[in-house]
């Protein structure tokens, strides 16, 4: 059981992990140890995701979910496969907590009068300030 939240928990079984020979740092192991990981979770099908958390889901993965809307996340940037491993769950973990996550709506507001005014300002000093770089007139 993996504990994403307090609402949220994942069973192990729906995590599919495959490994695979990476590329990148590790010298003559990269070609002999298959040390990067694959991590596959279908989120669409999931019983323990929320319906709004799989919507929003979707748009955090982006391009790591498939049309089928199972999450994809490839994990090389160790070199053994344990860290890879734990990296690409701890991504996966991230990303369902981001998209648990409900943002506040805005709410638009008018300036102030008084910010008005200082804006204002500060323009009409700033104008001063460049005209004051020019070529005095000939007057």
């Amino acid at each position: 059981m993996i504990r994403i939240s307090p609402n949220i928990s994942l069973d192990d079984d729906e995590i599919e992990e495959r490994f695979v020979r990476a590329s990148g740092p590790g010298g003559q192991n990269v070609n002999k140890v298959s040390s990067a990981v694959q991590l596959r979770f279908d989120a669409m099908a999931s019983p323990n995701l929320p319906e709004r958390v799989k919507r929003r889901l979707r748009g955090i993965a982006g391009s790591r979910m498939t049309v089928a809307g199972e999450v994809l996340i490839y994990a090389d940037r160790y070199r053994t496969q344990s860290r890879n491993r734990e990296d690409a769950l701890g991504r996966l973990i991230e990303m369902i907590r981001e998209a648990e996550h409900v943002p506040k709506r805005r709410i638009a507001t008018r300036p102030t009068l008084g910010s008005k005014k200082r804006r204002l300002e500060g323009k009409t000093k700033r104008g001063v300030i460049k005209s004051n770089r020019k070529k005095p007139t000939l007057d």
